[in-house]
């Protein structure tokens, strides 16, 4: 579970929200909607423990005690459209390093990932050399593939292709939720979130 309690975050003196209040639940997923500048990235990175909260408390209630937010990283894996990845290796060799960090997840095999991505064709390619497309693939991937509680997507269908949004989409059906993990995604695209319960959408507003 993550808990939000008053959460607030300004820089200087401008409000970017205030006094969210929520509980997010393990097994499930959550979107938190809003326009451009309305916030929603802010927030899915100060529950990440990336930012803190100018004013509030979260806590992550976990088997009779609380992670703290020095650790939660451990818990969790991100993707953002800003996000890097290392160009320099190709894709084998990418998932061979990150996943020596993160367990992946049901022990899938690093040549089986590459055909799920459907990259099988560019597996001996400099990443540097992909597509915009192909490497929000790589980013999304090492995010739902890695063993953690808690996934964190902002705007996941950037960049993709019509193909790759249907991948993200099953993605995110069979492996949004595996092993009680959580899910949440920052979005304006209703293709990114079109599968989620209307009770776990959360709408942001610029606060003024």
């Amino acid at each position: 579970m993550i808990t939000l309690e008053g959460v607030s975050k300004r820089y200087i003196k401008h409000w970017i929200f205030k006094d969210i209040s929520y509980k997010f639940l393990a097994g499930q997923s959550y979107a938190i909607l809003g326009a451009n500048g309305s916030g929603k990235s802010t927030l899915l990175r100060v529950i990440g423990s990336m930012l803190s909260p100018s004013k509030g408390t979260i806590t992550y209630p976990y088997i009779n005690k609380n992670i703290s937010t020095d650790t939660i990283y451990k818990h969790l894996t991100y993707c953002a459209p800003g996000m890097d990845i290392i160009e320099e290796m190709t894709l084998f060799e990418f998932f061979n390093f990150h996943f020596k960090f993160k367990k992946n997840i049901n022990n899938i095999a690093i040549n089986d990932l590459i055909d799920i991505c459907q990259l099988d064709h560019a597996k001996n390619q400099l990443i540097r050399d992909y597509s915009s497309g192909m490497r929000q693939r790589v980013k999304l991937a090492q995010a739902f593939f890695s063993e953690s509680s808690l996934i964190l997507l902002d705007e996941p269908c950037t960049n993709l292709d019509n193909a790759g949004i249907t991948l993200y989409q099953s993605w995110l059906s069979n492996y949004g939720n595996i092993h009680d993990r959580i899910t949440i995604i920052a979005s304006n695209d209703e293709r990114e979130y079109s599968s989620i319960p209307i009770e776990n959408i959360i709408t942001v507003s610029q606060y003024k």
